[in-house]
């Protein structure tokens, strides 16, 4: 199992970090496998363009959330809990890698990797927020180019040095990036997205490790994920799957049954899903109850 650490205001204040670090040591003494931290930078008006969401609760979507939702730097925070833990997962969900310049990217997590000694997880992506990018000057609707050229530039560092690279944003000769991540290969990729078109399909295929997609992905999304790679030659059970509960709130000031949201799992499993995300203020409304909920969600998880 893996809990979310992000989006949990309802229960935990913006500014206490060391909360969550707390949550994280939490949750590796009652056996789960994984913590998980998304990203933004800033955010702006756009954010919740298509109106707030009702409960809050909810997850964070394209347009839903008040702009001034707290989102603090996840690898900084994955960095402090890399010190409290030494067992469970870092994933480090949805990086906006174009934001970055890939040599400091390359640097951030390989410095992090090391230091958990090899338990960095990186989901990196593109994002939506217009706004966000528009603030840091990066062009929005070259977001996938840069995202792809940087993953070139990853798959490099980690295993050459000196390196160069030349192409249509990066350009760079020479240069030196020691340390490296724990691996040769650098730390483990998830990808994701709605649907498996084609740059997420490509980039799975090229440099994935993990599918961890957005909802609840189709048949089709499924089989054609398999067979693009088989045709590059990789074995799909060697893609780690990533599902979740599906927590439904009967008003907007309720929690969500918990019973009722790990339910989807068993079919899951059978899909092939093989970790699965719970995001904990959905479920409880006091910090206090969250020892109790972590021990509750394992005890169902290993009866499913």
């Amino acid at each position: 199992m893996l809990l979310i650490l992000s989006e949990n205001w309802t229960l935990a204040d913006g500014r206490d970090l060391p909360e969550l670090v707390r949550w994280a040591r939490e949750a590796e003494d009652a056996g789960f496998d994984s913590v998980m931290l998304s990203e933004h930078v800033v955010l702006g008006p756009d954010a919740g363009a298509l109106g707030v969401m009702a409960n809050p609760r909810a997850y964070a979507a394209p347009g839903n959330q008040d702009p001034a939702t707290p989102w603090p730097s996840s690898l900084l925070l994955l960095s402090a809990i890399a010190s409290a833990t030494s067992r469970i997962r870092l994933v480090a969900s949805a990086v906006l890698a174009p934001l970055r310049h890939p040599l400091l990217l390359a640097r951030e997590l390989g410095t992090l990797d090391l230091l958990s000694e090899g338990r960095l997880v990186v989901q990196p992506g593109v994002s939506w927020s217009r706004d966000e990018y528009a603030a840091l000057g990066v062009p929005f609707g070259r977001r996938g180019r840069i995202l792809d050229e940087q993953l070139e530039i990853l798959d490099l560092l980690w295993r050459e040095t000196p390196a160069s690279f030349h192409g249509e944003f990066f350009d760079f000769t020479d240069v030196y990036l020691e340390p490296k991540a724990f691996r040769p290969e650098g730390p483990r990729l998830w990808f994701g997205g709605q649907h498996v078109h084609g740059a997420v399909l490509d980039r799975l295929v090229r440099h994935g490790h993990g599918f961890h997609p957005f909802g609840t992905p189709t048949p089709e999304d499924l089989a054609m994920l398999r067979a693009g790679l088989r045709e590059a030659g990789r074995d799909p059970d060697e893609i780690e799957m990533v599902g979740g509960t599906r927590a439904t709130f009967r008003d907007d000031d309720s929690v969500a049954d918990l019973g009722a949201a790990m339910a989807p799992i068993a079919e899951q499993v059978e899909q092939g899903f093989t970790t699965f995300c719970v995001k904990p203020s959905q479920f409880i409304d006091s910090a206090e109850e969250l020892p109790a909920f972590l021990r509750d969600v394992m005890c169902r998880a290993e009866n499913l």
